[in-house]
């Protein structure tokens, strides 16, 4: 059975959805979604960007709010900014909750976007992989 990961920030157009599709296409055994605590409604365009080249499919990938994913059962939830740490709730059952910031590349260049890509893949993905080991 797969584990269920939550990746959240405060909305869900950039780091988290690259934190989710970046964990579904390298950690095996691991489902992950992400969400947002005041979702813009749309992915950054950028974001959609550096996915798709780096032979990641963005299409099933989308912005939601918390709301939509609190009922899910989750071994582990990931903050990714500080607004979302700070107003991360409390989830049902007693769940596992890390913060790995990174800064917002939204309003920057496509270059912010690699950057925090590969930030992301760097750091995110074996903090996961511990939390949950």
């Amino acid at each position: 059975m797969d584990k269920k990961v939550l990746i959240m920030c405060t909305g869900n157009s950039c780091r988290s959805i690259i934190g989710e599709a970046l964990i579904d296409h390298f950690l095996d055994g691991i489902q992950a979604y992400s969400c947002g605590v005041k979702p813009i409604g749309k992915v950054n365009e950028n974001a959609k960007k550096v996915l798709n080249q780096n032979s990641i499919n963005s299409s099933r990938y989308y912005s939601k709010h918390l709301d939509k994913v609190i009922d899910i059962d989750f071994d582990l939830v990931v903050t990714v900014c500080d607004s979302a740490k700070e107003s991360c709730p409390i989830f049902p059952k007693k769940t596992k909750v890390i913060h790995v910031g990174f800064e917002d590349p939204d309003g920057e260049g496509f270059e912010a976007f690699e950057r925090t890509y590969k930030e992301i893949k760097n750091r995110l993905l074996k903090e996961v992989k511990n939390a949950l080991s």
